[in-house]
């Protein structure tokens, strides 16, 4: 696999709310910002806070027992980074849609999970794989 970074731009309604969430909460660094975008390293990643007026309008599908808002973007983390970032959202008071859980115990594709929103509402998922070769099985 090349070493590729994602870019991801998704709308928000306040900039310095999410300069806030981005950059103190997650811990994302901050990189080149104007007056109506800001963008932020999520674990390698490019992902860029734009100032938009349809922020957070999310829609529910259930997947395996839970009402998973969609749409969402997140990283897939090695376990031991995925269960220190929880304890890290934990600490700075961020409320879960899905509280960090295994989802498909014992199947193909057994995965940890959490689902939190930004303050614009936008949906985030971070994930880990005990075996990382589960991330496409079917």
């Amino acid at each position: 696999m090349k070493n590729n970074l994602f870019h991801l731009a998704f709308p928000v309604k306040d900039l310095e709310e999410s300069r806030h969430f981005y950059g103190e909460v997650l811990g994302c660094e901050e990189g080149r910002s104007s007056e109506c975008w800001i963008d932020f390293n999520l674990f390698g990643h490019q992902i860029v806070a734009h100032l938009a007026e349809n922020a957070g309008n999310l829609h529910h599908n259930k997947v395996d027992a839970d009402h998973v808002p969609v749409p969402h973007f997140g990283i897939v983390l090695p376990p031991d980074e995925f269960h220190a970032f929880a304890e890290r959202l934990k600490s700075k008071g961020v409320e879960f849609v899905i509280e960090p859980k295994t989802r498909f115990a014992g199947e193909v594709g057994e995965q940890s999970t959490m689902f939190f929103l930004d303050p614009s509402g936008n949906a985030l998922e971070f994930k880990a794989f005990a075996d990382f070769s589960q991330v496409f099985a079917k």
